[in-house]
């Protein structure tokens, strides 16, 4: 078979993803090979590495989607509406959709489980959120519509977003009914909001 037809594009990258994302939950993520990955998925491991850069973004895949909420949150807001409320109207989005960047979904449980197992998915998390206040940062400092500090706005605004998340996660691990924890989250997101608008000076 030739190389090109295994390489296969979205959906031999799917098939990877789905391989990938059930042999980490089952068995932890450490205990997972790429080369068993590839196996299963029926594809090389030079093929995996033509989807992913690394092991870590064979589970921790939707940074992408991130940085292009970020992107549009900046660049595609209305010309009235201020960052923060582009960027507030995002986080309430991402909830009521239960999306899985705001962890309030049940499904949600076994990924958070295997990263909180895994020094080396915590690092990549981390590293993700570290490029994630960059581009904000970038992006705020090309926007002629807004005079605050973009850099202290993004690293506030990441680190917020992040605390959010993992107390979601915290209280869905522990079992806590869907609605108390789907209303958890919007209570901490508006106080998130108010602390940046009290604190940050932005337009």
């Amino acid at each position: 078979m030739p190389r090109t037809s295994e390489r296969g594009g979205p959906r031999t990258r799917a098939r990877i993803l789905a391989v990938a994302n059930r042999l980490f939950v089952e068995r932890g993520y450490e205990a997972v090979t790429v080369a068993e990955i590839a196996r299963e998925a029926g594809v090389s491991s030079v093929t995996v590495f033509n989807h992913f850069a690394r092991k870590e973004d064979l589970f921790l895949d939707r940074a992408a989607d991130a940085v292009d909420l970020l992107r549009a949150a900046v660049r595609d807001r209305a010309p009235d509406a201020d960052i923060l409320t582009s960027l507030q109207d995002l986080c309430f989005r991402l909830c009521d959709d239960c999306a899985p960047l705001s962890g309030i979904s049940a499904n949600s449980v076994p990924f958070f489980w295997t990263v909180a197992g895994s020094p080396a998915l915590i690092a990549r998390a981390r590293a993700i959120g570290s490029e994630l206040q960059s581009v904000l940062a970038e992006e705020l400092a090309q926007d002629p519509a807004f005079d605050g500090d973009g850099f202290l706005l993004a690293a506030f605004f990441i680190a917020g977003y992040s605390a959010v998340l993992v107390e979601t996660v915290r209280r869905r691990i522990e079992g806590e009914p869907d609605r108390a924890v789907a209303k958890n989250h919007r209570v901490r997101l508006d106080q998130l909001f108010t602390a940046l608008r009290d604190g940050v000076v932005a337009r």
